[in-house]
């Protein structure tokens, strides 16, 4: 086995590069490690291919064994799907490494990333700058390296963290993290983001991607260095020609066309271009592959539309550079089934978000190499059906766009979300995208936020997001930022700059690039034009409902908290689950969930929490002396009465401590099933209970009718006789 390793240290760590023949059959491959941490990327050029896209794909693979652990199901121990963790981590790959591959390559190319061993660092940091290595030191046509880094913050302290741990950048354990910012780049440019933030300003922001940039400027020199050691030579690559004649057919199609749109261009316009395009330009230049006179248009229509905004302050729709389009939400009145729903109009893309609540034990169990045996209590579904963009296709399922989507969103909104200690509740939104034409994941943030409020979530305050665009001229050194961009904008512009946020800071961002990165002023320009946008959005949907509403839905269950001492876990539980079991069947509560430090979450509907609650605290209760009681006469015995107390209590009341006066028998006085007051006289030193009716009522008696006894003395009974109480 041959290898050679490079070092540097990045963090306070040391990241390391080894180039073996492990996988000596792909055109690149490299094991990447930072601390206990370790990747394996590779990556393979496969045929010509006749799509009209690049056919890049990244998969970025998870095995339970880098975590030294066996799957958790029982019934399936080989991995299956990716997870959305392993989704999410391609994605950031893909969208690093996508737009530095040559325009108009359509050879396909395959990136695979195996996790070989995860402990203390996230190894998406490590799949990035492996892809990276992988294929600048292959003959894959690629304009790298890039690199990426991870800057955190923690709470109560401002110091930027290089690389966080995975400690460092948990929400649960204090100190919590406030921020983890994921940024690669290359060459003093950003080409992706990724923010998860509580709230944090956009200076803060500006200041980390400031210090990401610099470390991110280390990597790539170390990178460098490598390439000129371990680099092949590049297999040539060499964009189809433009014929004069396509040229010319053009100019003479489709030229007047765009003329008269006179600068506004829709998502219909657009399309009746390109379809009168095809059908032309294939009746005329028959030899022509379809996807080089497609192409064609593509770089025309993104000329007309750079062109015009930047040479011309213009829009393809008519609006101003900072300009958002017409605003509407809907806060409820949608179903009276429903838990919670936001209706969120911005344009031509409408999000409907459904809410439901559940109890504790409807939170997912996360089961994957990062988080193992972890409930996640916020779920956030994004859906993209085809009839949203008018199209057909097909339905159900979802992809790894949707599952992007939907991440986003859903980390926008848990910044504002309660602690369990105040809200308990299992809370899943559903977003049910209804029209497309541009950033449907911020509309998507902007439903949610509507629909927590309308369920009587108590959220700090609410969430937008909006979406920014850049027309740039990278040779001429011009930009124009964009504020909520839609379909043209979109699919011509340079950048999609995603950022959510409150009133107070921002919660989410994700970007990602068509060019090969954007300057840092850049992005500080975009974050001030987005905060403004953000608050303009605010004012709507505060406007449509200003705070979480004082009630939750009657149809959502109830939830009721009750603390035990864990030592009194077990009894909760029972032998086999035998009394929690039996608590549920009898009040019929959804479920009884018990945490470890003895905190017990009842969910149920129709006063059926309630009756678990009672069961649950006379269980548990620890009686004192001097409690007043009432319970049931369970037993009688010559020299008294044992009365049940609890679920697993009950006491002796001798018969002298019946009445103020001698009784004869204590068959006189009661009968079992009576319910009696008594209070506790004595618990003696094996835990036994004394009781006194007398002292709980000294009238009980006369009440009863009973007469005092001429008979002789009572006659203790000794302690050591009575029969045990029943547990």
């Amino acid at each position: 086995m041959k290898k050679k390793e490079y070092s540097l240290e990045v963090g306070g760590k040391t990241m390391s590069a080894e180039f073996n023949d492990w996988a000596d059959q792909a055109n690149g491959s490299v094991l990447f490690r930072y601390g206990n941490s370790a990747v394996l990327a590779t990556a393979v050029m496969g045929r010509e291919s006749d799509k009209d896209y690049f056919p890049l794909s990244v998969e970025y693979e998870e095995k339970f064994y880098a975590a030294g652990a066996i799957l958790g199901s029982r019934f399936m121990r080989r991995e299956g799907r990716p997870s959305d963790e392993a989704v999410l981590s391609g994605r950031i790959v893909d969208r690093t490494i996508r737009p530095l591959f040559p325009k108009g390559m359509k050879r396909e190319v395959q990136v695979i990333i195996s996790v070989i061993s995860l402990e203390d660092y996230d190894a998406d940091i490590l799949a990035v700058n492996a892809a990276s290595l992988a294929l600048a030191t292959s003959d894959i046509p690629f304009k790298g390296p890039v690199s990426s880094v991870r800057i955190g913050i923690e709470d109560g302290n401002d110091e930027l963290i290089v690389n966080p741990t995975y400690g460092q950048r948990s929400e649960e354990l204090p100190p919590k993290a406030r921020m983890d910012l994921t940024v690669s780049g290359k060459d003093d440019l950003v080409n992706m983001i990724e923010v998860n933030a509580r709230e944090v300003a956009e200076s803060v922001l500006d200041k980390a991607l400031a210090k990401a940039s610099e470390e991110i400027e280390k990597i790539q020199a170390w990178q460098k260095k490598i390439i000129a050691e371990q680099g092949k030579t590049k297999k040539e690559f060499t964009a189809p020609d433009i014929t004069p004649e396509i040229k010319t057919a053009f100019a003479e199609i489709i030229e007047p066309k765009l003329q008269a749109l006179n600068g506004i261009m829709s998502k219909e316009s657009f399309g009746e271009m390109k379809v009168e395009w095809a059908t032309q330009a294939a009746a005329k230049f028959p030899d022509a592959k379809p996807q080089l006179l497609d192409g064609y248009l593509e770089l025309r229509v993104d000329e007309y539309v750079h062109d015009l905004a930047i040479k011309e302050n213009k829009r393809v729709d008519g609006r101003a550079l900072d300009e958002i389009r017409a605003l509407s939400a809907q806060a409820g009145g949608i179903s009276p089934i429903i838990h919670g729903t936001g209706l969120f109009f911005r344009g031509q893309t409408h999000v409907l978000a459904a809410l439901t609540l559940g109890g504790p034990g409807d939170a997912q169990l996360l089961d994957t190499i990062e988080f193992q045996d972890t409930k996640k209590t916020f779920m956030l579904h994004y859906n993209f059906p085809p009839f949203s963009v008018g199209e057909t296709g097909r339905v159900g399922g979802f992809n790894r766009r949707m599952t992007g989507h939907g991440a986003l969103a859903e980390k926008s909104l848990r910044a504002v979300l309660p602690t369990k200690d105040v809200f308990p509740y299992t809370i899943r939104i559903v977003s049910e995208c209804l029209a497309s034409n541009g950033s449907t994941s911020m509309a998507t943030v902007c439903a949610g936020s509507i629909a927590l409020m309308d369920a009587g979530v108590p959220i700090t305050r609410p969430v937008a997001g909006i979406a920014m665009g850049l027309m740039s001229d990278a040779k001429a050194g011009v930009y124009k930022v964009l504020t909520d961009i839609q379909g043209p904008e979109d699919h011509h512009g340079d950048m999609d700059f995603k950022v959510a946020g409150t009133s107070e800071g921002v919660t989410g961002v994700q970007m990602d690039v068509k060019v090969e990165g954007v300057p840092l002023n850049v992005l500080t320009e975009a974050f001030a034009q987005a905060k403004k946008a953000r608050l303009q959005i605010l004012d709507v949907i505060t406007k449509e409902i200003a705070a979480p509403r004082t009630d939750i839905s009657p149809r959502a269950p109830k939830i009721l908290t009750i603390v035990v001492k864990k030592d009194q876990i077990g009894l909760v539980i029972g032998p086999g689950g035998k009394m929690i079991n039996g608590i549920r069947e009898r009040t019929l509560a959804d479920d009884i969930t018990i945490e470890e430090d003895g905190t017990i979450f009842i969910t149920g509907k129709a006063g059926a929490a309630e009756a678990a609650l009672k069961e649950i605290a006379d269980l548990t209760r620890e009686y004192m002396v001097g409690d007043r009681l009432e319970g049931p006469v369970v037993r009688l015995m010559d020299f008294g009465a044992f009365v049940k107390l609890g679920a697993t209590a009950d006491g002796l009341v001798h018969v002298s401590e019946v009445a103020p006066f001698r009784i004869g028998k204590i068959s006189d006085a009661v009968q079992i099933g009576d319910i009696v007051p008594v209070v506790i006289k004595e618990i003696d030193d094996k835990g036994r209970y004394n009781l006194s009716i007398k002292a709980a009522d000294p009238e009980w008696a006369s009440r009863k009718g009973l007469k005092p006894d001429q008979g002789g003395d009572y006659g203790r009974q000794n302690n050591n006789e009575r029969p045990k109480r029943r547990i």
